[in-house]
């Protein structure tokens, strides 16, 4: 495909909102059966939080995400159409995207498929990015404070959030399939619509629109969705026959992990749908016009994650009446008698640890009414210190306060349940999140790197470009 080709349209299936997710089959089919014009798919996210970045894994099943990659594979290479995965390994780290490319190697062999594979690398070495911060082109994004190089040291692993250009180049010299680093969700499924000069606010609406899949639908678990991007918007539609999407449910998604219902940003370009029109086309697709898109410097989004010590958890149910009408109370008092005796018994003073209490039932996720009783907490007590024998230990010695703790000191024993043995469950490392800061960039793939190899039986060469 020749990026200075200005089709009349082009469609885009997406199987679902990330690989290894699943879409049914019949619901594919019909999807590969309305000829796409490229297969693209999301392979992460950090909506489960730091460790996946911090260690460089997957959330995903190996088993999962190779079986939606093989029907992927199989469809492209009947097709003849541009395969694109971003994100890759969910958080999109080096290793990532060779996890993935691992994946992709087996599944050409066992099914006698040969394609050429473009990996596309977005993690950053903290090295790279000092020239960007002492020349003052590293910003905060809310509520971060000013990016130091203390804190780029602190990280395991950083990730720059690619925009559609590098995929695009990836095509455009010759690659069957691209599996990427990190991406933003919207530019793996916009890439091609914009290198084959469709307008852009069309082309990033409906990448939008269709970035989860079927989330822009009725029946939200029924597989993915279909779009088509033309010179004057887009249409979109559920890959599955029995599923609609509705000018309600396809306008909704622009406020899913986003603040304003009608601006979205983007790697050098702002998506502006306050004066989009959606039409219901009929009781299953809609139609989306008048989307624009403007300008703008050309910054990456920088995620990093690094280790900050490890975890030991300690679960207990209690369903004490007297206890629970004054559970606050009670807690209060648990967590001044454990830190006294972490103290005066182990000997670890305050600054060397911390302890957590979560009354699931209570308060963990959203606050009771004060009047209100629960029937039953399940409470979840975190501790964590730099190794994590020394959590364990201060584990260890909650656990019998954990279960016999009284209201008063008077009171005869109460008994709580753990539901396993033993009680202490260790987590191991905790990370967290060191970066959420823009790069201004001179171009952008100036912090990607693309790999290109043939994949297929017998075949052992790459290339690096």
């Amino acid at each position: 495909m020749s990026g200075n080709e200005n089709p009349v349209t082009c469609k885009v299936l997406v199987p679902s909102g990330v690989l290894g997710a699943g879409c049914l089959a019949g619901a594919f089919d019909r999807g590969v059966a309305l000829g796409p014009d490229c297969l693209a798919v999301d392979g992460g996210s950090t909506d489960s939080g730091p460790h996946y970045l911090g260690t460089a894994t997957s959330k995903m099943t190996r088993a999962a995400t190779k079986h939606d990659l093989r029907q992927l594979m199989l469809a492209r290479d009947r097709l003849g159409v541009p395969l694109l995965v971003g994100s890759c390994g969910t958080s999109g780290t080096d290793a990532g995207v060779d996890w993935m490319a691992g994946i992709a190697r087996e599944i050409a062999r066992e099914e006698g498929l040969t394609a050429r594979l473009a990996l596309v690398y977005s993690e950053i070495e903290p090295a790279a990015l000092r020239p960007y911060l002492e020349a003052g082109k590293i910003a905060p994004l809310d509520p971060a404070l000013p990016l130091t190089a203390e804190r780029i040291a602190e990280c395991d692993h950083i990730v720059g959030l690619l925009g559609y250009e590098p995929l695009a180049d990836a095509i455009g010299k010759g690659a069957d399939i691209v599996l990427s680093g990190r991406t933003t969700d919207t530019a793996v499924l916009s890439a091609v619509p914009l290198m084959r000069g469709l307008p852009a606010g069309a082309s990033w609406h409906a990448a939008k629109t269709a970035e989860c899949g079927g989330l822009c639908t009725v029946e939200t678990r029924r597989g993915g969705v279909f779009f088509t991007v033309d010179a004057q918007g887009f249409e979109i539609e559920p890959l599955d026959a029995d599923n609609s999407c509705t000018p309600y449910t396809v306008s909704a998604h622009l406020l899913y992990e986003n603040s304003d219902p009608f601006r979205l940003k983007e790697p050098g370009v702002v998506l502006d749908a306050s004066d989009a029109h959606y039409e219901a086309l009929d009781s299953r697709r809609v139609r989306v016009t008048n989307s624009r898109a403007e300008t703008m410097p050309y910054t990456i989004k920088l995620e990093g994650a690094g280790g900050t010590g490890y975890r030991t958890m300690v679960f207990s149910a209690i369903a004490d009446p007297k206890l629970l009408a004054r559970f606050d109370e009670w807690r209060a008092n648990l967590e001044a008698y454990l830190r006294h005796g972490i103290a005066n018994v182990l000997r670890i003073a305050d600054g060397d640890y911390g302890i957590e209490f979560r009354a699931y039932g209570k308060d963990a996720l959203n606050p009771v009414p004060a009047e209100h009783v629960p029937h039953e907490i399940g409470l979840m007590t975190i501790v964590w210190a730099d190794t994590q024998d020394r959590a364990t230990e201060i584990a260890k010695y909650c656990n019998p306060v954990l279960l016999h703790f009284p209201l008063n000191p008077d009171d005869p024993l109460p008994s709580f349940a753990f539901p396993f043995s033993p009680a202490e469950v260790e987590l191991g490392r905790h990370y967290e999140f060191k970066l959420n800061h823009i790069v201004h960039v001179d171009r952008p793939d100036a912090l990607a790197r693309t790999h290109f190899e043939t994949i297929g039986e017998g075949v052992l060469h790459g290339e690096a470009w």
